[in-house]
């Protein structure tokens, strides 16, 4: 059940820095040919990247029209001694229009790029993946995405260094140190929100903050840093699938928590099978799981009776085996689930949406022998889609490689002390500072991943700081993808142009 922050990050899905030392504007917005010979001091002789390249495109949404300018491009990340040792691609649309906000976006991992939030769920263009019936070999064709936020907002999407396109200038060691690493991760891309602003005049505009996964637990610490350090403030930040509070999910030898979190997603989607799922019905599991559940797993041996009621009413809740429930203790391990559900016909569940699933290659094994059914999924569409855009429709010719998803950077991610406080102390403290800021976090209820029982939990013992609506938990139908289906994401849509203060 417990998984450590870098286990969870890519099973939790969605990174840089160091403290970079204050440049000047004009330093910090070299061309791209002069920012390569920067870096030649550390050894690196790589191609330069383009100069920022543009288009005009068109999209349909809600009836209306939208024309908009594609602009990607790259900003440098610079060290200390003001040496670049790394380069940050970004994805920006932008609209005509006087008094426009701009928004961020960033998806997590670490090792993510920013394509599935691009292509997903709030650009202007969208590629089909993460609900079931996708399939990786599918054409990876964009069309007109009736979700997107560009009707009300200019929309840059940034890819952390190691991935997209992004790169670290120096080698595996010191890329760890400056960009693979918890806390600075969050300086060097809170830098990067900072010089696209003054790259683009935009330090006036209302400024927005939506992550992904990691990129949630990005989120409260990148706008606390804004806000303190480099004195840029947010209006409003949007939280989707947020990976807030590692160490929830500690001691489930002891504690209740971590199956807390996870039971109400269990119990989502077997009420979504049974075409059964509401916000009523929801309401119940939810009462159940910080009432009598919690009470009864606390009470241990000292009540024969209480181990006997959660079987009942855990299987109850979740239509599995009830000797399988029993066995468990009414505590379901998230990845013997998965396999349990479905394991009649030979599928395995994905722990991003328990009800997208694929064949298991290895029904027999003791354990799961495969990658998760959504993750192995969309890396092909995404990379398709994005490659064909990005060096073919907006004309940014590059040929080094895209990441969508980069394990190896994963793989050199480094924690440091504070990782596992996660970001809720950083979230308490934003909204404290400005009586202005509004919050939104979102979930799927089928996410096993990053389930929206820890955002309830969270933000009930957050102090109210005045109007406690600032800081809102929605849950809508689908999983950590959520946005992948119509209806859930025409309802996150709503939700946000209400934070927005937008009709």
């Amino acid at each position: 059940m417990r998984k450590s922050l870098q286990s969870a990050l890519l099973a939790a899905f969605v990174l840089t820095g160091f403290n970079p030392a204050p440049t000047l504007a004009a330093d910090a917005h070299k061309p791209a040919a002069a920012a390569a010979d920067d870096a030649g001091s550390n050894g690196f002789h790589l191609p330069p990247f383009p100069a920022d390249a543009h288009v005009t495109q068109s999209t349909t949404a809600n009836g209306k029209t939208l024309k908009y300018t594609v602009t990607v491009g790259s900003l440098p990340v610079r060290d200390a001694k003001g040496v670049i040792t790394g380069e940050v691609v970004f994805t920006a649309y932008t609209m005509a229009g006087k008094d426009r906000p701009v928004t961020f976006a960033l998806n997590g991992g670490p090792g993510a790029s920013s394509v599935y939030l691009n292509f997903g769920a709030i650009g202007p263009k969208k590629v089909n993946f993460g609900v079931e019936g996708d399939n990786p070999s599918d054409p990876a064709m964009l069309h007109d995405n009736p979700g997107t936020w560009l009707g009300f907002t200019d929309l840059v999407f940034i890819d952390p260094v190691g991935t997209g396109y992004s790169r670290a200038l120096v080698e595996d060691k010191e890329a760890t140190k400056q960009f693979y690493s918890t806390d600075t991760d969050i300086k060097y891309l809170s830098r990067i929100v900072y010089d696209w602003l003054v790259k683009n005049g935009r330090m006036t505009s209302r400024k927005y903050l939506v992550g992904e996964s990691y990129g949630g637990f990005r989120g409260p610490r990148i706008t606390d840093y804004l806000q303190t350090q480099l004195g840029v403030a947010m209006n409003g930040v949007v939280l989707l699938s947020p990976y807030l509070d590692p160490a929830a999910s500690d001691d489930e030898n002891v504690s209740p928590l971590p199956w807390m979190l996870t039971l109400p997603s269990i119990a989502a989607a077997h009420l979504e099978r049974e075409h059964k799922l509401t916000p009523e019905a929801m309401a119940g599991v939810v009462e159940y799981t910080r009432g009598e559940y919690a009470s009864d797993l606390m009470r241990g041996r000292s009540d024969p009776q209480a181990t006997d009621r959660v079987v009942r009413k855990v299987t109850e809740l979740t239509g599995l085996d009830p000797l399988f429930v029993k066995r468990s203790g009414g505590r379901l391990e998230t990845q013997a689930y998965l396999r349990e559900v479905y394991r009649a016909e030979g599928r395995l569940g994905s722990r991003y949406d328990s009800n997208v699933t694929a064949w298991d290659p290895f029904p027999y094994a003791p354990h799961q022998q495969t990658g998760d059914p959504i993750l192995n999924g969309i890396i092909a569409p995404t990379t398709s889609a994005m490659v064909n855009f990005v060096t073919r429709t907006v004309g940014w010719k590059f040929e080094g490689r895209y990441n969508a998803l980069s394990y190896e950077v994963n793989k050199l991610w480094h924690e440091d002390d504070d990782a596992n406080k996660g970001s809720v102390a950083q979230l308490r403290e934003a909204v404290a500072n400005d009586p202005g800021l509004r919050v939104l976090i979102a979930h799927g209820w089928d996410d096993l991943s990053c389930p929206f029982m820890a955002s309830v939990l969270i933000v009930d013992q957050m102090p109210a700081m005045g109007d406690p609506t600032r800081v809102q938990v929605k849950s809508y139908p689908g999983g950590h993808m959520f946005y992948a289906r119509a209806g859930s994401q025409s309802a996150l849509t709503s939700d946000v142009k209400a934070l927005y203060g937008t009709k």
